[in-house]
């Protein structure tokens, strides 16, 4: 059987890239503050602790339902925006969050973008097992 998701596994790179630069964040900042477990008193890496976090937290779940979507055959382009505003809107999140670690402009596209697209997601979704069930 050859499963072939060109789409998915382009968003899955580049989604594992920014993962892994945000990880490099993380142990630099270990190094910077000398924190061996935990974030100490550094609010640096406090910040980016929850940011590294945070991308943990949606988007696996984001790129399953990209792959689930890919497999039941939705539009290429579709698939393409989806991959590729979760992708920016994940660097948003990240870079409103290093700004400030109150509101602004880019971590409100983050969490918007974030949320878009998992909802457009589930809807897709929904809507492809309710018109297959019928």
């Amino acid at each position: 059987m050859d499963i072939n998701l060109p789409i998915s596994m382009l968003y899955a790179g580049l989604l594992t890239l920014l993962y892994f630069a945000l990880s490099v964040n993380i142990i630099r900042l270990r190094w910077r503050d000398r924190v061996g477990l935990g974030t100490g008193d550094s609010q640096d890496l406090k910040v980016a602790v929850r940011i590294h976090g945070n991308f943990a937290e949606y988007v696996p779940l984001s790129l399953l339902l990209l792959v689930v979507m890919e497999l039941q055959g939705a539009a290429v382009d579709l698939l393409y925006g989806l991959g590729a505003a979760l992708f920016v809107a994940r660097i948003c999140h990240a870079l409103g969050l290093t700004m400030s670690v109150g509101p602004s402009w880019a971590r409100t596209v983050g969490v918007l973008g974030t949320f878009s697209v998992l909802l457009l997601q589930a809807g897709y979704l929904i809507g492809a097992f309710i018109g297959g069930a019928l």
